[in-house]
Order: structure tokens, then sequence, then C-alpha cells
């Protein structure tokens, strides 16, 4: 059986979208290869964790010299490990995920993501992702598309109406009792236009709407925060970038003061989390362009999809890769907030329709964005780069 090597800094036991999907794609890939991984662990220090990273590398290839490819988790693990390029015996292919190839750093640009365009392939999590590589010079002969998966058995998950409704009323203090729900999730960097959504669109629904926000919106690097905001503002966004700072937070905290109808539940824990999912009765992401945070993909209307609840998205970038307009979800203009409202109250004017859709969109993604599916799109570019003639 072939040997290939995953080096990823983004791994369980963290949580997140990016960790499970690189533990998936390491998990499925050993059905077809003898896989080894090298992870962060999330019990280290991650400063340390990369400084010892090239030495251990090293050990392990030298250990094991059968190895025939090697798969970087990111962008950011490219970086990192730029010197294998100097070890042409092995291929390296990195996967890219958005941010970490638009980020819009000039010496970012100019610098590093040519040495990144040396490496022998990228897998791109959507079409928009790989435009963006290519305007950057990677080959269109060795970067491919290859779409994330979802964990399509969460749609397994029992769900409990009315223990939602209740544990919503007592431990988060919202009342849904008689409303229609409207749902998004995810931490509110600017890009995912929350606080548009709030000003603009939720003033023109009627009353019985409420909005329900889930994500961890706390600032728990406060300094960090108030040494940020002393920046001149073009350098602000882009070190907000750079350390993934939510940027929206000030301006969803002061409209939950101001505003009806909306409430921002925090962090919830996860099992909440699929619950609110098949509570709600539409999931939003009204995403509005930020010059250099471009959205990548879309994983979240993915989760929420497999839950079977009906997906409003903003129709750009990566997003369309993740919710395909008429079979999962609906893509709406981007910031124009009367085709926004006019969909909400024409959805939620008729449920009945709105529930058969959400049960068509269930079974789209459940076939569609299947672990599987994705696994098996990375071994057709793995197979295609270890049999490729060698220079």
């Amino acid at each position: 059986m072939c040997e290939i090597l995953c080096i990823t800094h983004k791994y369980p036991p963290a949580i997140g979208g990016m960790e499970r999907q690189s533990y998936e794609l390491t998990n499925g890939l050993k059905q077809y290869y003898k896989t080894h991984v090298i992870a962060y662990d999330d019990n280290s220090n991650k400063t340390l964790w990369f400084a010892k990273l090239r030495r251990r590398v090293k050990k392990f290839l030298k250990g094991h010299p059968n190895i025939k490819l090697i798969h970087l988790n990111d962008g950011g693990m490219g970086v990192a490990c730029l010197w294998l390029q100097k070890l042409p015996h092995v291929p390296v292919i990195v996967t890219y995920h958005g941010l970490d190839i638009t980020f819009p750093l000039g010496v970012y640009q100019q610098k590093i993501v040519p040495k990144l365009v040396e490496f022998a392939g990228a897998i791109c999590v959507s079409s928009f992702t790989r435009n963006e590589c290519i305007k950057r010079n990677f080959s269109e002969h060795t970067t491919f598309t290859v779409p994330n998966g979802v964990d399509t058995s969460l749609k397994d998950i029992p769900f409990n109406r009315e223990e939602t409704i209740d544990r919503l009323k007592n431990v988060y203090g919202v009342n849904v009792e008689g409303k229609h729900i409207v749902m998004s999730s995810g931490r509110p960097a600017l890009r995912k236009g929350f606080s548009w959504f709030i000003r603009n669109v939720m003033p023109k629904l009627n009353s019985d709407v409420i909005f329900l926000m889930t994500g961890p919106m706390e600032d728990d690097r406060p300094f960090i925060s108030n040494c940020i905001s002393l920046l001149p503002e073009k350098s602000k966004h882009k070190v907000e970038l750079f350390l993934g700072t939510a940027s929206d937070t000030k301006n969803i905290q002061e409209l939950l003061k101001t505003t009806p109808n909306i409430y921002h539940l925090g962090g919830v824990p996860y099992n909440d989390l699929m619950q609110v999912f098949s509570l709600a009765d539409l999931f939003v992401m009204p995403n509005i362009h930020v010059e250099g945070d471009e959205e990548g993909f879309g994983l979240v209307a993915l989760e929420a999809s497999i839950r079977g609840t009906y997906v409003l998205a903003s129709n750009m970038e990566g997003i369309t890769e993740a919710v395909i307009d008429g079979k999962n979800g609906s893509l709406m203009p981007p910031e124009d907030a009367e085709a926004w409202a006019n969909k909400i109250e024409e959805l939620l004017n008729n449920k009945p329709r709105l529930e058969t859709m959400a049960r068509e969109g269930q079974a789209f993604t459940d076939e569609n964005f299947c672990w599987d599916k994705m696994v098996l799109g990375y071994k057709a570019v793995f197979d295609k780069t270890i049999h490729s003639p060698k220079e």
C-alpha cells in the first residue's frame, strides 16, 4: 500500500470546521493509503510545535523512505514548510481555504505566495479559491477543486422541539413561542454580514420574526484588541484578518441594545447548536464584500442543511460551492435588503412548502457533500500526482 504523510496544525481535540475536515480527510485516506499523520494536538505550545516541526518531519521521512506524497492542510502550513520544496523526491500538495491565498498584505502577496506556487500541486475548497490561485500564477494543470464535506451523520441526531424551546427560554432567556426563527452561526467577522442584516433586513420583517445568532463573541484577548484599535484603519483591517479578530463584534453588541427581536446566544454547546439548527425556520449567510477577506466556502451552511433547515446565502465567492441555488438553499443578491426581506417573508408565509424545500435540501446535501466524496476527490489528485512523470 502506497505511503503518504499528512501534516496539519488544525486537528482534534480542537473544535472547528477545519479541524473536523482535517480529521475526516486523514481518517478517510487510510482506506486507500498507509497514512501517517503529524498533527498539532492542542495540548502543547503551538509556537514550540512549529519550531520543532522541521526536525521532526525530516526525522520521520528518514525513517519512512517509502512515503510518496506529503499533504499540508492549509496555506499557513505551506508557509511553515516551504523548506520541503528542497526535497524534490517527495511531491507536496497544499490545501487552500480562501484567506490563506487572498490575505491582502503586500509582502505576503509579493514574496510568500510566489513561493507557494512552487509546490507540486494545490487543492482548493472552491472554484472561487482556485480562481484566486490561478490569478497568482498557480498552474491550471496542478491546481484542483475539491469541495469540503460535512458530517452527514448529523442528520441522525434526534430533534426535540419542545425541549429545545424550553431550553432556549430557561437557559438562554429567549422566548421563541409563536415566533418565526431566522438563524445564523459563526464568529462575527465583518464579511459575515451579521450587522448589515440586523440594520437593513430585520426592520423590514414582521414583528413575529426573530433573529438568533450563535458563535463566540466575547473578547478573550482584550489587550490585543485595544492595541489593534489604536492602529490606522487600513493597518487595523489587515492585522484583524491575520489574527482572526472578530471585527463585527462591537457593531453587533450595540445593535443588541437597540434593535428588537435579535438575540445572541454566544458559543453554545454542540448539542444545543444542533437542536437550534433544526428548530430554525431559515438559516442565513448574509455575507457582504470585504476586500481581502473573502469567504472560501460555507461549511456552516451545509451543517444547517444536513439538520433539515433551508438556507439563504449571498451569491458570492466560495459560498456558491456549498449552497446550490434551488437545491439546498437559495442564493441571494449581496447587500440587497429588499430582496432578502421579500424572500424571507415569502418562505415564512408558506411553511408547508418551506418544510418540503428543507427536506429536499437535506437529501441533496447528504448525497453531494459526504466525507467519502471529499476523500475520493483528494485521492484522485494524490494518485495523479504520485504517478505523474518526475522531471
